[in-house]
Protein backbone atom coordinates (compact mmCIF):
# COMPACT_ATOMS: atom_id res chain seq x y z
CA UNK A 1 0.00 0.00 0.00
CA UNK A 2 0.99 3.48 -0.50
CA UNK A 3 0.18 7.04 0.10
CA UNK A 4 -2.84 8.30 1.87
CA UNK A 5 -4.11 4.96 2.61
CA UNK A 6 -0.71 3.56 4.20
CA UNK A 7 -0.60 1.90 7.28
CA UNK A 8 1.82 0.13 9.71
CA UNK A 9 3.05 -3.04 8.26
CA UNK A 10 3.43 -4.92 11.68
CA UNK A 11 1.92 -5.20 14.96
CA UNK A 12 2.24 -6.39 18.27
CA UNK A 13 0.78 -7.72 21.66
CA UNK A 14 0.24 -5.16 24.67
CA UNK A 15 1.65 -6.92 27.66
CA UNK A 16 2.67 -5.80 31.07
CA UNK A 17 2.54 -2.16 29.21
CA UNK A 18 5.33 -3.33 26.61
CA UNK A 19 4.74 -4.20 22.90
CA UNK A 20 6.00 -7.40 22.32
CA UNK A 21 6.14 -9.97 19.66
CA UNK A 22 5.07 -13.64 20.76
CA UNK A 23 7.39 -15.99 22.56
CA UNK A 24 7.94 -18.08 19.76
CA UNK A 25 7.72 -15.04 16.78
CA UNK A 26 5.05 -16.44 15.06
CA UNK A 27 2.50 -14.13 13.38
CA UNK A 28 -0.74 -14.25 11.19
CA UNK A 29 -1.40 -12.00 8.02
CA UNK A 30 -3.39 -9.50 8.17
CA UNK A 31 -6.21 -8.97 4.42
CA UNK A 32 -7.92 -6.34 3.53
CA UNK A 33 -11.16 -7.98 2.87
CA UNK A 34 -11.92 -5.12 0.00
CA UNK A 35 -9.37 -6.59 -2.07
CA UNK A 36 -8.10 -9.88 -0.77
CA UNK A 37 -4.44 -8.78 -0.66
CA UNK A 38 -2.25 -8.96 2.64
CA UNK A 39 -1.81 -5.83 3.87
CA UNK A 40 0.07 -6.27 7.53
CA UNK A 41 0.80 -8.94 9.89
CA UNK A 42 -0.09 -9.62 13.38
CA UNK A 43 1.92 -11.27 16.01
CA UNK A 44 0.03 -14.82 16.87
CA UNK A 45 -0.42 -15.64 21.10
CA UNK A 46 0.17 -19.07 22.17
CA UNK A 47 -1.01 -20.22 25.63
CA UNK A 48 3.01 -19.29 27.16
CA UNK A 49 1.81 -15.65 25.88
CA UNK A 50 -1.63 -15.55 27.44
CA UNK A 51 0.29 -16.78 30.90
CA UNK A 52 2.26 -13.85 30.84
CA UNK A 53 -0.64 -11.02 30.27
CA UNK A 54 -2.68 -12.96 33.03
CA UNK A 55 0.14 -12.95 34.92
CA UNK A 56 0.70 -9.08 33.88
CA UNK A 57 -2.75 -8.01 35.10
CA UNK A 58 -2.71 -10.64 38.55
CA UNK A 59 0.19 -8.59 39.47
CA UNK A 60 -1.40 -5.30 38.81
CA UNK A 61 -4.73 -6.49 40.14
CA UNK A 62 -2.87 -7.89 43.41
CA UNK A 63 -0.57 -4.53 43.75
CA UNK A 64 -3.85 -2.27 43.88
CA UNK A 65 -2.50 -0.30 41.20
CA UNK A 66 -6.00 0.91 40.42
CA UNK A 67 -7.79 0.53 43.63
CA UNK A 68 -5.13 2.61 45.67
CA UNK A 69 -5.99 5.76 42.78
CA UNK A 70 -8.71 8.19 44.07
CA UNK A 71 -11.58 7.87 41.58
CA UNK A 72 -11.08 11.29 39.83
CA UNK A 73 -7.78 10.10 39.44
CA UNK A 74 -9.65 6.88 37.27
CA UNK A 75 -11.61 9.35 35.41
CA UNK A 76 -8.81 11.89 34.71
CA UNK A 77 -7.31 8.86 33.17
CA UNK A 78 -10.08 7.43 31.12
CA UNK A 79 -10.71 10.94 29.62
CA UNK A 80 -7.17 11.10 29.01
CA UNK A 81 -7.88 7.90 26.22
CA UNK A 82 -11.01 8.94 24.93
CA UNK A 83 -9.12 12.42 23.59
CA UNK A 84 -6.59 10.38 22.38
CA UNK A 85 -8.41 8.32 20.44
CA UNK A 86 -10.79 11.28 19.12
CA UNK A 87 -7.16 12.91 18.26
CA UNK A 88 -6.53 10.03 15.98
CA UNK A 89 -9.60 9.61 14.56
CA UNK A 90 -8.37 9.72 10.77
CA UNK A 91 -5.57 7.36 11.43
CA UNK A 92 -7.89 4.57 13.38
CA UNK A 93 -10.39 4.97 11.27
CA UNK A 94 -7.97 4.11 8.26
CA UNK A 95 -6.57 0.78 9.97
CA UNK A 96 -10.59 -0.02 10.68
CA UNK A 97 -11.32 -0.07 7.47
CA UNK A 98 -8.50 -1.67 5.69
CA UNK A 99 -8.60 -4.32 8.10
CA UNK A 100 -12.26 -4.71 8.38
CA UNK A 101 -13.65 -4.08 5.63
CA UNK A 102 -16.50 -1.89 6.63
CA UNK A 103 -17.59 1.90 5.66
CA UNK A 104 -14.62 4.87 6.35
CA UNK A 105 -17.44 6.61 7.46
CA UNK A 106 -18.50 3.61 9.83
CA UNK A 107 -15.25 3.49 10.95
CA UNK A 108 -15.15 6.96 12.25
CA UNK A 109 -18.08 6.03 14.22
CA UNK A 110 -16.72 3.42 15.38
CA UNK A 111 -14.02 5.19 16.84
CA UNK A 112 -16.36 7.56 18.14
CA UNK A 113 -18.38 5.71 20.12
CA UNK A 114 -15.13 4.00 21.65
CA UNK A 115 -14.01 7.31 22.98
CA UNK A 116 -17.60 7.86 24.10
CA UNK A 117 -17.56 4.37 26.08
CA UNK A 118 -14.55 5.70 27.64
CA UNK A 119 -16.02 9.22 28.71
CA UNK A 120 -19.24 7.92 30.18
CA UNK A 121 -17.43 5.32 32.18
CA UNK A 122 -15.14 8.01 33.28
CA UNK A 123 -18.19 9.70 34.82
CA UNK A 124 -19.22 6.56 37.11
CA UNK A 125 -15.67 6.12 37.94
CA UNK A 126 -16.08 8.89 40.77
CA UNK A 127 -20.35 7.89 41.56
CA UNK A 128 -20.01 4.12 42.62
CA UNK A 129 -21.75 4.73 45.57
CA UNK A 130 -23.36 2.47 48.03
CA UNK A 131 -25.56 2.34 51.18
CA UNK A 132 -25.52 2.85 55.29
CA UNK A 133 -29.00 0.66 56.68
CA UNK A 134 -29.60 1.62 59.62
CA UNK A 135 -30.51 -1.66 61.89
CA UNK A 136 -30.09 -0.35 65.72
CA UNK A 137 -27.17 -0.55 68.47
CA UNK A 138 -24.60 -3.10 68.02
CA UNK A 139 -25.12 -3.44 64.11
CA UNK A 140 -23.25 -1.46 61.09
CA UNK A 141 -24.55 -2.23 57.60
CA UNK A 142 -23.22 -0.66 54.66
CA UNK A 143 -22.16 -1.73 50.99
CA UNK A 144 -18.82 -2.29 49.64
CA UNK A 145 -18.25 -2.47 46.02
CA UNK A 146 -15.33 -4.93 45.24
CA UNK A 147 -13.63 -5.65 41.91
CA UNK A 148 -13.79 -8.83 40.20
CA UNK A 149 -9.96 -9.05 40.25
CA UNK A 150 -8.80 -10.73 36.11
CA UNK A 151 -11.30 -9.60 33.96
CA UNK A 152 -10.92 -12.26 30.80
CA UNK A 153 -12.36 -10.37 27.24
CA UNK A 154 -12.57 -11.60 23.89
CA UNK A 155 -14.27 -9.52 21.41
CA UNK A 156 -16.01 -9.66 17.85
CA UNK A 157 -14.41 -9.22 14.65
CA UNK A 158 -17.41 -6.67 13.27
CA UNK A 159 -16.96 -3.89 15.81
CA UNK A 160 -13.77 -4.60 17.74
CA UNK A 161 -12.65 -1.33 18.83
CA UNK A 162 -16.42 -0.59 20.12
CA UNK A 163 -16.85 -3.72 21.83
CA UNK A 164 -13.54 -3.75 22.94
CA UNK A 165 -13.64 -0.54 24.44
CA UNK A 166 -16.94 -0.66 26.19
CA UNK A 167 -15.53 -3.88 28.09
CA UNK A 168 -11.89 -1.79 29.14
CA UNK A 169 -13.86 1.47 30.10
CA UNK A 170 -16.33 -0.79 32.36
CA UNK A 171 -13.48 -2.67 33.72
CA UNK A 172 -10.86 0.56 34.32
CA UNK A 173 -13.78 2.57 36.18
CA UNK A 174 -14.54 -0.51 38.73
CA UNK A 175 -10.53 -1.28 39.35
CA UNK A 176 -10.94 -4.73 37.35
CA UNK A 177 -7.05 -5.35 35.20
CA UNK A 178 -7.75 -7.04 31.77
CA UNK A 179 -6.46 -9.35 29.47
CA UNK A 180 -7.92 -8.86 26.01
CA UNK A 181 -8.37 -11.23 23.13
CA UNK A 182 -9.13 -9.04 19.70
CA UNK A 183 -9.98 -11.17 16.40
CA UNK A 184 -7.63 -12.51 14.34
CA UNK A 185 -9.92 -10.90 11.57
CA UNK A 186 -9.99 -7.78 12.66
CA UNK A 187 -7.35 -7.03 15.05
CA UNK A 188 -5.57 -3.48 13.83
CA UNK A 189 -7.94 -1.19 16.18
CA UNK A 190 -7.73 -2.62 18.92
CA UNK A 191 -3.94 -2.72 18.77
CA UNK A 192 -4.38 1.06 18.11
CA UNK A 193 -6.00 1.30 21.22
CA UNK A 194 -3.80 -0.56 23.03
CA UNK A 195 -1.11 2.52 21.68
CA UNK A 196 -3.87 4.78 22.95
CA UNK A 197 -4.10 2.94 26.75
CA UNK A 198 -0.38 3.62 27.06
CA UNK A 199 0.32 6.98 25.70
CA UNK A 200 -2.53 8.00 28.30
CA UNK A 201 -0.79 6.65 31.38
CA UNK A 202 -2.53 3.77 32.28
CA UNK A 203 -0.18 1.49 34.58
CA UNK A 204 1.21 -1.44 33.49
CA UNK A 205 -0.16 -4.53 33.82
CA UNK A 206 -3.36 -3.05 34.12
CA UNK A 207 -4.48 -3.37 30.39
CA UNK A 208 -2.71 -6.17 28.25
CA UNK A 209 -4.24 -6.44 24.80
CA UNK A 210 -3.27 -9.81 22.64
CA UNK A 211 -3.19 -11.07 19.13
CA UNK A 212 -3.71 -14.43 17.97
CA UNK A 213 -6.36 -16.57 16.94
CA UNK A 214 -9.65 -17.67 18.71
CA UNK A 215 -9.15 -21.47 19.14
CA UNK A 216 -5.60 -20.78 20.68
CA UNK A 217 -4.70 -17.55 22.63
CA UNK A 218 -9.10 -17.37 22.72
CA UNK A 219 -9.47 -20.86 24.16
CA UNK A 220 -6.23 -20.66 26.69
CA UNK A 221 -7.67 -17.28 27.91
CA UNK A 222 -10.82 -18.51 28.33
CA UNK A 223 -9.57 -22.20 30.23
CA UNK A 224 -7.20 -19.86 32.09
CA UNK A 225 -7.54 -20.56 36.03
CA UNK A 226 -6.19 -17.09 37.15
CA UNK A 227 -9.15 -15.27 35.49
CA UNK A 228 -11.92 -14.04 37.48
CA UNK A 229 -14.35 -12.86 35.08
CA UNK A 230 -15.15 -12.74 31.76
CA UNK A 231 -16.83 -11.05 28.85
CA UNK A 232 -17.26 -12.47 25.71
CA UNK A 233 -19.21 -11.81 22.21
CA UNK A 234 -19.63 -13.75 19.35
CA UNK A 235 -21.63 -17.08 17.92
CA UNK A 236 -23.90 -19.03 20.38
CA UNK A 237 -21.90 -21.99 19.89
CA UNK A 238 -19.07 -20.49 21.13
CA UNK A 239 -20.45 -18.99 23.92
CA UNK A 240 -21.83 -22.10 25.27
CA UNK A 241 -19.02 -23.53 25.40
CA UNK A 242 -17.13 -21.56 27.06
CA UNK A 243 -19.64 -21.21 29.58
CA UNK A 244 -19.58 -24.66 30.52
CA UNK A 245 -16.03 -24.48 30.97
CA UNK A 246 -16.22 -21.58 33.15
CA UNK A 247 -18.82 -23.23 35.38
CA UNK A 248 -16.84 -25.89 36.35
CA UNK A 249 -14.54 -22.89 38.27
CA UNK A 250 -17.58 -20.76 38.76
CA UNK A 251 -16.43 -18.09 37.15
CA UNK A 252 -18.98 -15.22 36.70
CA UNK A 253 -19.55 -14.35 32.83
CA UNK A 254 -21.01 -11.74 30.46
CA UNK A 255 -22.39 -12.70 27.50
CA UNK A 256 -23.55 -11.24 23.90
CA UNK A 257 -24.37 -13.92 21.55
CA UNK A 258 -25.52 -14.24 17.98
CA UNK A 259 -29.52 -12.83 16.96
CA UNK A 260 -32.19 -13.57 13.85
CA UNK A 261 -34.02 -10.39 14.28
CA UNK A 262 -37.27 -9.97 12.41
CA UNK A 263 -39.65 -7.07 11.24
CA UNK A 264 -43.45 -7.76 10.94
CA UNK A 265 -45.29 -6.24 8.16
CA UNK A 266 -48.76 -5.69 8.53
CA UNK A 267 -50.69 -4.46 5.50
CA UNK A 268 -51.56 -1.20 6.62
CA UNK A 269 -48.05 -0.44 6.99
CA UNK A 270 -45.82 2.92 5.19
CA UNK A 271 -43.89 0.35 2.84
CA UNK A 272 -41.64 3.10 1.39
CA UNK A 273 -40.34 3.51 5.47
CA UNK A 274 -40.39 -0.59 5.61
CA UNK A 275 -38.13 -0.35 2.82
CA UNK A 276 -36.14 2.06 3.67
CA UNK A 277 -35.60 0.63 7.63
CA UNK A 278 -34.87 -2.72 6.68
CA UNK A 279 -32.83 -1.86 3.84
CA UNK A 280 -30.45 -0.02 6.01
CA UNK A 281 -31.01 -2.39 9.00
CA UNK A 282 -29.49 -5.31 6.87
CA UNK A 283 -26.92 -4.20 4.53
CA UNK A 284 -25.00 -1.91 6.87
CA UNK A 285 -21.94 -3.72 7.64
CA UNK A 286 -22.70 -6.41 4.97
CA UNK A 287 -25.38 -7.17 7.28
CA UNK A 288 -22.32 -8.39 9.78
CA UNK A 289 -24.48 -7.51 12.70
CA UNK A 290 -25.93 -9.63 15.51
CA UNK A 291 -29.22 -7.09 15.77
CA UNK A 292 -29.59 -7.10 11.66
CA UNK A 293 -33.00 -6.89 10.44
CA UNK A 294 -32.14 -10.46 8.61
CA UNK A 295 -35.78 -11.45 8.17
CA UNK A 296 -39.31 -10.16 7.67
CA UNK A 297 -42.37 -11.73 7.88
CA UNK A 298 -45.02 -9.91 5.79
CA UNK A 299 -48.70 -9.98 5.88
CA UNK A 300 -49.98 -11.45 2.53
CA UNK A 301 -51.93 -8.72 0.85
CA UNK A 302 -49.10 -7.18 0.69
CA UNK A 303 -46.09 -10.09 0.43
CA UNK A 304 -45.49 -9.71 -3.28
CA UNK A 305 -45.09 -5.79 -3.19
CA UNK A 306 -42.61 -5.82 -0.26
CA UNK A 307 -40.18 -8.59 -2.08
CA UNK A 308 -40.35 -6.68 -5.29
CA UNK A 309 -39.46 -3.05 -4.01
CA UNK A 310 -36.78 -5.02 -1.72
CA UNK A 311 -35.24 -6.79 -3.96
CA UNK A 312 -35.27 -3.72 -6.38
CA UNK A 313 -33.89 -1.55 -3.24
CA UNK A 314 -30.78 -4.45 -2.92
CA UNK A 315 -29.77 -4.70 -6.41
CA UNK A 316 -29.31 -0.25 -6.40
CA UNK A 317 -26.97 -0.74 -3.59
CA UNK A 318 -23.16 0.36 -4.83
CA UNK A 319 -21.09 -2.50 -4.33
CA UNK A 320 -17.43 -1.20 -3.17
CA UNK A 321 -14.43 -0.78 -0.68
CA UNK A 322 -15.14 1.17 2.77
CA UNK A 323 -12.52 3.45 1.70
CA UNK A 324 -14.89 4.49 -0.96
CA UNK A 325 -17.70 4.67 1.89
CA UNK A 326 -19.89 2.24 -0.50
CA UNK A 327 -22.81 1.47 0.41
CA UNK A 328 -22.43 -2.48 0.60
CA UNK A 329 -18.81 -2.99 1.66
CA UNK A 330 -17.20 -6.83 1.76
CA UNK A 331 -17.42 -9.38 4.39
CA UNK A 332 -14.50 -10.24 6.52
CA UNK A 333 -13.41 -13.41 5.17
CA UNK A 334 -12.98 -15.73 2.21
CA UNK A 335 -14.46 -18.37 4.53
CA UNK A 336 -17.39 -16.58 5.46
CA UNK A 337 -17.93 -15.41 1.93
CA UNK A 338 -18.24 -19.49 1.42
CA UNK A 339 -20.40 -20.00 4.34
CA UNK A 340 -22.76 -17.35 3.13
CA UNK A 341 -23.25 -18.33 -0.13
CA UNK A 342 -23.59 -21.86 0.65
CA UNK A 343 -26.72 -21.26 3.09
CA UNK A 344 -28.17 -19.16 0.13
CA UNK A 345 -27.68 -22.29 -2.52
CA UNK A 346 -29.15 -24.27 -0.18
CA UNK A 347 -32.20 -22.47 0.50
CA UNK A 348 -32.96 -22.04 -2.85
CA UNK A 349 -32.19 -25.85 -3.55
CA UNK A 350 -34.83 -26.43 -0.78
CA UNK A 351 -37.55 -24.14 -2.88
CA UNK A 352 -37.02 -20.91 -1.49
CA UNK A 353 -36.49 -17.72 -4.66
CA UNK A 354 -33.43 -15.34 -4.69
CA UNK A 355 -35.39 -12.51 -5.84
CA UNK A 356 -32.48 -10.14 -5.60
CA UNK A 357 -28.48 -11.46 -5.11
CA UNK A 358 -27.81 -15.11 -3.62
CA UNK A 359 -23.85 -15.61 -4.92
CA UNK A 360 -21.16 -13.48 -4.85
CA UNK A 361 -20.06 -10.70 -6.73
CA UNK A 362 -17.39 -11.64 -9.75
CA UNK A 363 -14.70 -8.76 -8.58
CA UNK A 364 -11.53 -9.35 -6.45
CA UNK A 365 -12.00 -9.06 -2.49
CA UNK A 366 -14.96 -10.93 -0.43
CA UNK A 367 -18.14 -9.71 -2.08
CA UNK A 368 -21.41 -10.88 -1.63
CA UNK A 369 -24.61 -10.20 -3.41
CA UNK A 370 -26.90 -8.04 -1.18
CA UNK A 371 -28.97 -10.90 -1.11
CA UNK A 372 -33.54 -11.23 -0.82
CA UNK A 373 -35.00 -14.86 -0.50
CA UNK A 374 -38.53 -15.45 -0.44
CA UNK A 375 -40.45 -18.06 -0.80
CA UNK A 376 -39.17 -19.92 2.27
CA UNK A 377 -40.83 -21.59 4.60
CA UNK A 378 -40.56 -20.68 8.87
CA UNK A 379 -38.48 -23.47 9.62
CA UNK A 380 -36.17 -23.21 6.92
CA UNK A 381 -32.11 -23.37 7.85
CA UNK A 382 -32.33 -19.86 6.43
CA UNK A 383 -35.62 -18.45 8.22
CA UNK A 384 -33.75 -19.81 11.45
CA UNK A 385 -29.99 -19.01 11.89
CA UNK A 386 -28.01 -16.43 12.08
CA UNK A 387 -26.30 -16.17 8.32
CA UNK A 388 -24.02 -12.73 9.21
CA UNK A 389 -24.41 -11.04 5.85
CA UNK A 390 -26.21 -9.37 3.79
CA UNK A 391 -28.99 -11.48 3.23
CA UNK A 392 -32.65 -10.84 4.38
CA UNK A 393 -35.53 -13.63 4.15
CA UNK A 394 -39.16 -12.30 3.68
CA UNK A 395 -41.85 -14.91 5.22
Amino acid sequence: MSGANEIKRSWQHYIDGRFVDSLDGTRIPVVNPATGEVIADIACAKAADVDMAVAAARKAFNARLLQNMKPVERSRMMHRIARILLERTEEIALVETLDNGKRISAARGDVAAAARYFEYYAGMADKLEGKSIPLGPDYIDYTVHAPFGVSAQIVPWNFPLQIGARSIACALATCNTVVMKTPELSALSLAALAQAVHDAGVPAGVVNILTGFGHEAGAALAGHGDIDHLVFTGSVQTGSRILHALADRVVPAVMELGGKSAGVVFRDADIDQVITSTRGGIFTNAGQVCSASSRLVVERPVYDQVVERMAAAASALKIGPGIEDAELTPVISDGQLDKIEAMCLRAVQAGATAAAGGRRVDRPGYFMAPTVIADTTPGSEIAQNEVFGPVLTIL
